[in-house]
């Protein structure tokens, strides 16, 4: 699509619904590579990123595979694929580029206040899990972007990198750990509002707060109009626009169902709570500096993969464990009871109860997650930091996911565990469903989307020269370019200022 002044109205030239970190890096994105154009960006909320993109709600550690085991399953003849961690791991370092791009134009002033230098470490114990870690190693080490992996089975080497995790263990357990270096805590919550407060201050930007959008409707023109509802005065209004960007999170999947597009048909959502176990102790806090992530439970979805995690929080170090998943018909945190239900179509009825029917581990393992008591979460923690006492923790809710369940041709439905973008085919309207690795790929997401949606300016001199320079790995593959690989990271990690973890 080419977005016209004279089609559009006088309406924004794009919508964007959700200010989360998709909307965000997109809004941005837009504004670089063309000035003119005017956006309206409409939040249910009365606060930017207060969903998905909260450091709070699951959204705070920058997933670049280094440690995610469920990025590198376990192939039925023992051996471990790596194409998922390869691809997200490129995927990261083009988002690190473009926030390094945001640094160094004075787009963000303060980098620390978003992203903070931690090691990423991978720890598994029983000696199946070692000969995994160990098969995954070797096969990670053969890729170029993990060259500075180390491993090691070595207790008092592992205790030096994880006090927490070894002191007071069975010493005769046996234990392996890989560890990168490089890897980083990210407040995405912080990096949505940076982008958002700086998108404000620019000419033809408009953010709606307390707004939800209640319907869309494709106009005659190609333009769509969006019925807005002002949360607070109760009014309600229609906005023209000719491009429509659905980042809302969980809530994206009913938008797309009311924007009728026949390639949103037949999706289904399948939404998976979160909890938290937060210390409040500041000696422990103190005493590790890691993300330290296990294997899941057999049928536990990506985002209940089990990790003891240092964050950096409004500039606090904060310590974290779990999450511990759960079940509930919302699709939001703030969201009503009844999403799940009213979300349920008949082009997307068969798609969902198959994938139900295929899922049954899943369904038990959040039935029994439900079910935990206090001492269930504190013997789950113990595996991971066995001194851990339940007065030194406190439990919080995190944020609500909803996995995106689609046609198969097959199986009648499918549950996947990733993001789904889906977009119309004449790329007016694109929507983001599904979670994990969501926001730390977000840059390439979006960059895919302008591909799709904006194919007539992307294959412009005009826009290839700007994305070039705000990622200048664009267009080129970093798997085989170590020269390339080795500068660019280099030069994030100077702009980014990537040492020692600091308040912000």
């Amino acid at each position: 699509m080419f977005i016209s002044k004279s089609t559009a109205g006088t309406g924004p030239d794009v919508v964007l619904i959700g200010a989360g970190i998709m909307s965000a890096t997109l809004g941005m994105l837009l504004k670089e590579l063309e000035p003119g154009l005017t956006i309206a960006i409409y939040e249910r909320l009365d606060v930017a990123a207060a969903e998905s993109s909260d450091a709070w709600n699951n959204a705070g550690t920058g997933h670049s595979a280094f440690c995610e085991l469920n990025y590198t399953p376990q192939k039925p003849d023992g051996s471990v694929d790596i194409k998922k961690a390869v691809n997200i791991a490129e995927q990261f370092e083009v988002s690190r580029q473009f926030w390094a791009y945001l640094v160094e134009n004075n787009i963000i002033s303060n980098p620390h206040s978003f992203i903070q230098s931690i090691p990423h470490m991978s720890f598994v114990w029983g000696e199946e899990n070692v000969d995994y870690l160990k098969k995954r190693f070797t096969a990670l080490k053969q890729c170029y972007l993990f060259k500075e992996m180390q491993y090691s089975e070595d207790k008092e080497q592992l205790k030096n990198w994880m006090p927490l995790v070894m002191n007071g263990r069975d010493p005769n357990q046996k234990v392996a750990a890989t560890r990168m270096e490089i890897g980083t805590d990210v407040n995405f919550g912080a990096l949505s509002r940076a982008l958002f407060n700086h998108l404000q201050k620019m000419d033809g930007v408009t953010m709606h707060f307390n707004y939800d959008v209640r319907d869309l409707k494709k106009q005659d023109d190609g333009t769509w109009r969006i019925k807005v509802k002002n949360r607070e005065t109760r009014d309600k209004e229609w906005v023209t626009t000719q491009f429509v960007f659905i980042g809302a999170g969980g809530g994206s999947l009913p938008l797309l169902e009311k924007s009728d597009i026949p390639e949103g048909k037949g999706f289904g959502g399948f939404p998976v709570s979160g909890q938290w176990l937060r210390c409040t102790n500041p000696e422990v806090i103190e005493q590790h500096r890691a993300k330290v992530y296990g294997k899941a439970s057999v049928g536990a979805p990506p985002m209940s993969v089990p990790h003891l995690d240092t964050r950096m929080i409004d500039g606090q170090k904060a310590l974290l464990f779990g999450p511990y998943a759960g079940f509930s018909t919302k699709f939001l945190k703030n969201g009503s009871y009844l999403d799940l239900p009213l979300s349920i179509k008949a082009n997307n009825i068969r798609p969902m109860v198959s994938a139900g029917l295929d899922n049954i581990p899943l369904t038990k393992y959040l039935i029994a997650q439900v079910r935990q008591k206090p001492e269930d979460r504190l013997d789950a923690l113990r595996e991971y930091f066995p001194e851990a006492k339940m007065e030194d923790w406190q439990l919080e809710i995190a944020g609500q996911r909803v996995q995106v369940i689609k046609k198969d041709p097959e199986h009648g439905g499918i549950l996947e565990f990733g993001t789904e973008v889906v977009s119309a085919a004449d790329g007016s309207l694109a929507a983001l469903l599904g979670a994990s690795p969501g926001a730390s790929t977000a840059v390439s997401i979006m960059l895919n989307l302008l591909k799709r949606c904006f194919k007539e300016q992307v294959e412009t001199a005009a826009w290839q020269e700007k994305l070039k320079k705000m990622i200048p790995s664009y267009g080129q593959s970093l798997l085989n370019n170590t020269a390339l690989t080795d500068q660019l990271r280099a030069w994030t990690t100077q702009v980014l200022e990537l040492g020692e973890m600091q308040p912000a």
